[in-house]
């Protein structure tokens, strides 16, 4: 069935596309969070194991939502890990680095997927796409807020 929305197919599909590159950043980021949770130590090891964890959650929640909005707009949603790979900006780490460093490297995911959907926005907006400027809003909102707070810890 033909999707009529108010927004033409070929703005659909830039807008598919680009939300399917912060699903894979947020996907990579999600993952990197939880590995850094079962991994971190040292003495910030509490505080930090809690605030990945909530940090997890909140992402493992924010790709079913991407996926959903990719779906609506008629396109399939990526969902392997090689898929996720070859779309993410985001990185996998070898190893386990240090507490202080997988900090660092989570603010740099957060930061990444805060530039990945504001650079979907445009296209959003443009498409008058009011639903998926809504959804990057709030993910801009929580990355950057997330940045923030991780940053903070480095000072």
């Amino acid at each position: 069935m033909t999707i009529d929305i108010g927004i033409g197919p070929d703005e659909r599909e830039e807008i598919a596309k680009g939300l399917s590159r912060v699903l894979a950043d947020t996907y990579t980021l999600y993952l990197k969070t939880h590995n850094f949770h079962w991994n971190v130590t040292g003495p910030m090891f509490q505080t930090l194991h809690l605030m990945f964890e909530t940090q997890y959650n909140e992402l493992a929640l924010a790709v079913d939502l991407i996926a959903e909005r990719i779906r609506a707009l008629g396109f399939p949603a990526p969902g392997t890990y090689k898929q996720f790979v070859r779309l993410s900006a985001i990185k996998e780490e070898d190893g386990v680095p240090k507490a202080e460093e997988m900090v660092r490297l989570l603010v740099q995911g957060h930061e990444t997927v805060a530039r990945t959907a504001r650079e979907v926005f445009r296209s959003a907006e443009a498409a008058n796409d009011q639903p998926t400027c809504d959804l990057l809003t709030q993910r801009m909102q929580v990355h950057e807020k997330t940045a923030w707070m991780l940053r903070s810890l480095l000072e």
